[in-house]
């Protein structure tokens, strides 16, 4: 603690210090909101909403609102807010991050702030971390908000379109946060205004927001349909990565050895360094690639897919571990959640690797996907206009909750004082002897009726303790976390006295743990921990399964130097310092400075990651700003706005451009390069070729332009008259448009997703990567709106009136898990004439009259 900290108190001691004056206030109000009938309780709600629109403020509402609910809560569900409760809600309106230990009720909590921001009638959303928790609020917490008077909606996976806009469009909305975030990027693809589900981004109260703000940050969410790509690839990459050798992991160079010149000598095909989660070939593994492929120079830039797939075959088998990193059902892999051991359905990882472990496994490999629609949870969120959210653990992340989501962390004291013992870890040699020490901490508790927990990081490691404990004879329960209704049954029944739970870290989060009579007595609920987690904050959540609400509990965590933690992370003298002891098998080993290494592990793995999700916002960054001018535009197309305006500013860019190309500045009209400029124009505006008598007179270049500009508008005007209804090309106009702006912006976005890929070896030329990005996607984008001008000009300048327009989906999206997949439909042409100079509109690149324009060959697009 800091001199300053010491003598004004800490951050949230002085937040708190702040609002205690409220707090008072709400509390003056409770004796009023006693003596209310329920149905003048329920008349509160409609007064405050008159109060509000005449001008009152929130903040001058939030004390007798918040006691309106209190009271609420109170005849409802039997449960009255404590003080801490109310202020965190406070801090919640506030728009910041209540840090509240586990126990203390934040379901309640958010009770308060979501009535009162409902009050606005713009809707509140309630952001939970699975659909099981989004149900369970909603219908729990929802009957004080329906008691009030307001309606509570909540959105699950497999709901129709209809109920989730019916759901979004009652005052509190309970939903996940992929849910959400796919019901943006979905509304963002729909071709009339009537399919949109959301009504605006105005409030969210963020259920575990460090799972949802920073452990989730580091997966975009993307919307895909497939691409053409063969798979073949994937199954001969998979084959010779079989065939190759693993060679000794090499230790890295150190100055020393650089100034030296000394040279480590590369054994194997490939070398893997697993803290990075690199895999590199070494000479001889390229020779054996070259002959395997029958290909002369592996870095030849025409073999980059091979490059590719064979690293990506080589990660998939050295480091993706089955039931660790996934598992395999009913013919598929399927991931599961580092964090929560959780299993998650439709989700793939992306850039082919999930192809290479699908061959691995032998499953049947999935073709490739093409990106239409992505965004990342940091852009996501921060498109809200006000935004909160609570956990029992943030602290650790504060300055990444500022950084980049702008809201800070304000520590809300418990209502009982915590009475939870917390242990110094047990350190062991091996991880065998780790296990053993594990199994008879559980016996030791057992044996006297104590209830034990037990947090493992992947489902590999759960089973293996099961088997141990059967052994034994223990009766125990195990949770992989693959049915959330039934996880926070076993959860909740977790502090019966005598009952022994093994479960992944994350497990029934969300979920409260009573102990019975017994198991107060015996000392409460006994956490054991089997593995340090990468974050400190997981290890933090898992030790907070005890001790809620004033319960006695202990926790303590078992480690061995053979931990992927001490082995990839800690100090290696350190380790072979012990390695040196002789320590007898089976041996305890305590030092501060093991205590001391595990702790810099985790903040290297933090600050690692952390770097890894602030590289994924700075690259979304720039795709997010292209991204809000796309859905602008497309937007206003679906408001059904007169784009008339639009597309004659379109007509006069591309003349203007055209000229521009063409023709220099101080060239004199003799030398003008006329059948260049009939090359560019013409195939987009069908206007009458440029010869020397159209221009006659003309001297400068600028009166060319007017020229063209003028014949080119009145094209337009004339295409317009032959529409018997002005209506009908203002309809055509925004059918265009639409289909247009989503064809080339989805493949815009699969553009810059190649380009990501590659743009990594700008390092290697001593370039920044991510300048690079910037300036390569800065020029695709003006590359993309010139192609919509271009394209929308060419096609309304040729369509003809034969057939009512309609507006259709480029591509239709199904499904609706992370990384959904999309499939392409045909698309219906309006009738058009193509010219002998056209491209042709099958796609080939060629002109019309070299391709299906040749005699005997018709376009029956």
């Amino acid at each position: 603690m800091s001199l300053a900290e010491k003598i004004f108190g800490t951050h949230s001691e002085r937040e708190f210090k702040r609002i205690v004056p409220v707090l008072d206030e709400i509390e003056r109000h409770q004796t009023i909101m006693q003596s209310l009938t329920d149905e003048q309780l329920r008349d509160k709600t409609a007064e405050y909403k008159n109060r509000f629109a005449n001008g009152e403020t929130l903040e001058e509402l939030l004390p007798e609102a918040f006691a309106t609910v209190r009271e609420a809560a109170k005849r409802v569900l039997n449960m009255e807010h404590f003080r801490v409760q109310l202020a965190g809600g406070i801090i919640l309106h506030q728009g910041r991050i209540a840090e509240m230990r586990t126990g203390e009720g934040k379901t309640l909590v958010s009770t308060c702030p979501a009535y009162l921001n409902a009050l606005e009638g713009k809707g509140v959303h309630i952001v939970t971390v699975n659909d099981y928790l989004a149900k369970r609020d909603a219908e729990w917490m929802g009957q004080v908000h329906e008691f009030l008077g307001l309606t509570v909606g909540v959105v699950l996976n497999g709901m129709t379109s209809e109920e989730r806009r019916k759901a979004y469009n009652c005052d509190i909305t309970y939903v996940t946060n992929n849910e959400l975030g796919f019901d943006y990027l979905r509304d963002n693809m729909v071709i009339y205004k009537e399919q949109l589900v959301l009504r605006g981004l105005h409030y969210a109260i963020i259920d575990e927001v460090d799972s949802v703000l920073i452990d989730e940050a580091r997966t975009p969410l993307i919307i895909s349909g497939q691409s053409g790509k063969s798979t073949k690839l994937y199954e001969a990459c998979d084959i010779l990565a079989r065939q190759m050798k693993r060679g000794e992991d090499m230790e890295e160079m150190t100055k020393m050895d650089a100034i030296m010149g000394v040279v480590k000598e590369e054994t194997g095909d490939f070398i893997v360094n697993e803290k990075d989660k690199v895999v590199n070939l070494t000479q001889q593994g390229v020779e054996k690639v070259e002959r395997f492929f029958q290909i002369d120079n592996y870095a030849d830039p025409e073999n980059l897919e091979i490059q590719h797939n064979v690293i990506l075959a080589l990660r998939a088998h050295n480091l993706m571990f089955r039931d660790q990193d996934y598992v395999v059902k009913d013919d598929q892999v399927l991931i599961v959640d580092e964090f929560t051991g959780r299993i998650m359905p439709g989700r793939r990882y992306s850039d082919g690797l999930h192809q290479a472990i699908e061959a691995k496994e032998h499953v049947k490999v999935k073709r490739e996907s093409k990106t239409l629609a992505t965004i990342t949870f940091q852009n996501f969120f921060n498109k809200f206009d006000k935004k909160a959210g609570m956990t029992g653990t943030a602290l650790t992340e504060e300055k990444e909750f500022r950084d980049i989501y702008y809201m800070d962390v304000v520590e809300i004291p418990t209502n009982r004082p915590v009475q939870r013992i917390d242990h110094q870890d047990s350190v062991y040699k091996t991880r065998k002897e780790k296990l053993n020490a594990i199994v008879e901490a559980v016996v030791e508790a057992h044996s006297k009726d104590q209830p034990v927990l037990v947090g493992t990081i992947n489902i590999d490691a759960s089973e293996e303790l099961s088997k141990l404990l059967t052994k034994r004879g223990i009766e125990h329960k195990v949770l992989n976390a693959k049915f959330h209704e039934l996880e926070a049954e076993i959860v909740a029944d977790a502090g019966v006295h005598g009952a022994v739970t093994i479960a992944t870290n994350m497990a029934g989060r969300g979920t409260d743990i009573k102990l019975d009579e017994i198991s107060r007595r015996v000392g409460g609920l006994n956490i054991i921990g089997t593995e340090r987690h990468e974050s400190r904050r997981i290890d933090n959540q898992l030790r907070g399964r005890a001790g809620r609400q004033g319960d006695p509990g202990e926790s303590r965590f078992y480690l061995s130097l053979e931990d992927d933690l001490m082995r990839l992370f800690g100090s290696e003298k350190m380790i072979s310092m012990f390695n040196a002891l002789g320590i007898p098998e089976g041996q305890e080993i305590q030092h501060s400075s093991l205590t001391k290494a595990i702790e810099g592990a985790q903040r290297k793995i933090e600050s690692n990651n952390f770097g890894i999700r602030k590289n994924l916002l700075e690259y979304d960054q720039v795709n997010n700003e292209q991204r809000e001018i796309v859905y602008e535009e497309r937007r206003k197309v679906l408001d059904g706005e007169s784009m008339r305006d639009v597309i004659y500013k379109y007509i006069t860019d591309i003349v203007e451009n055209s000229v521009d190309t063409a023709i220099s500045d101080d060239s004199d009209p003799s030398a003008w390069e006329l059948g260049e400029l009939d090359q560019l124009l013409l195939p987009i505006v069908p206007l009458e070729p440029v010869t020397p008598e159209r221009i006659q007179g003309l001297k400068k270049k600028d009166e060319l332009k007017q020229k063209l500009k003028e014949e080119a508008v009145k094209l337009y005007e004339a295409k317009e008259a032959e529409f018997p209804e002005p209506e009908a090309i203002r309809e055509l106009e925004r059918v265009i448009l639409l289909k247009v702006i989503d064809r080339k912006w989805m493949d815009h976005i699969d553009d810059m997703d190649q380009l990501r890929q590659g743009v990594g070896l700008q390092a290697y030329g001593q370039r920044d990567p991510l300048v690079e990005y910037k300036m390569s996607a800065y020029d695709m984008f003006d590359e993309m709106t010139q192609n919509i001008r271009e394209d929308t000009v060419r096609l309304l300048l040729r369509v003809k009136v034969e057939q009512k327009v309609e507006r259709e989906q480029v591509a239709k999206v199904t499904g609706t898990n992370k990384d959904d997949t999309a499939t392409k439909e045909p698309v219906r042409r309006t009738e058009q004439k193509i010219y002998p100079n056209d491209p042709c509109p099958c796609g080939s690149g060629k002109k019309y009259k070299a391709c299906h324009g040749r005699p005997g060959m018709k376009w029956e697009g």
